[in-house]
Formats: C-alpha cells, structure tokens, sequence
C-alpha cells in the first residue's frame, strides 16, 4: 500500500470551517497519480502512447471531519487489475483516525475514445500494475 501525504489548505475549507466534501475526491486523484508515477507508469507516459484512463465510478464515505493545517495521509492500493479497467481503495486517515474510505475505477481507452485492453496495447505496463496488486 503506497502513502500520499496532503495539507489541508484554508480554501479547502467551507463555511463550517471544514474541509469541504469535494476535496477528498481531488486528493484521490493526487495520490492515484503519485501511485502511478512511483510504480513507473505515470499519466503523462500512457497519453504518449495514445492511452487514457479515465474514472468511471467513484465511491466515498466520509468518516470524520479534516480542518484547515491538517495532514491527510491517503493510503491506497490496486484492488483489481483486468487490463481494461482497474480498481483502487484509499483509506484516509488524520492523526490514527479513519476519515475518509473511498474506491475509484477506470478504463483504458485510446485516442478515438474506444475501450482498450492494456495486455494487448502495452504490456510492459501491466506488469507495474500486477506488482502493485501484490502488495
């Protein structure tokens, strides 16, 4: 499981002076792609190739309430890998405390928009994911 570490920043925040909802889903989002990057397949690598991967599904339950200067560490892990879409859970958490469970699932698909099987279109990236699931 590969830890993002993020800030609470005062404009994440609503007018109850927490953070607002829609800013777990963006921290999501941050730490998929520091994942990704750090298992050697980053977005930037399979756009270069002609491959996207989208989100088609996204799950939250929130827990507990972060505030302003709070460290959010997002703890997250590949739970299923097909080659066409694949699955990760993140577990929020703030001083030992759960605050957020949440899981995200995406497709691969190319440059016309048609779904793509990442076995076949590129290989050696399958094998970073597989790795990840065996963590």
């Amino acid at each position: 499981m590969e830890t993002y570490v993020h800030k609470v920043k005062f404009y994440e925040t609503d007018q109850m002076k927490i953070t607002h909802h829609s800013n777990y889903v963006r921290w999501m989002e941050e730490a998929r792609l520091y994942f990704l990057e750090n298992i050697g397949c980053d977005y930037r690598q399979l756009d270069e190739i002609g491959i996207s991967s989208p989100v088609v599904s996204v799950n939250v339950k929130y827990i507990k309430p972060t505030v302003f200067g709070d460290d959010v560490s997002v703890n997250l892990k590949v739970e299923k890998f097909t080659g066409v879409r694949f699955v990760m859970s993140y577990e929020m958490t703030c001083g030992g405390h759960t605050v957020c469970c949440a899981k995200s699932e995406h497709a691969f698909f190319n440059s016309d928009g048609k779904v793509v099987n990442l076995r076949k279109a590129a290989p050696e990236y399958c094998e970073r994911f597989d790795f990840a699931i065996g963590d």
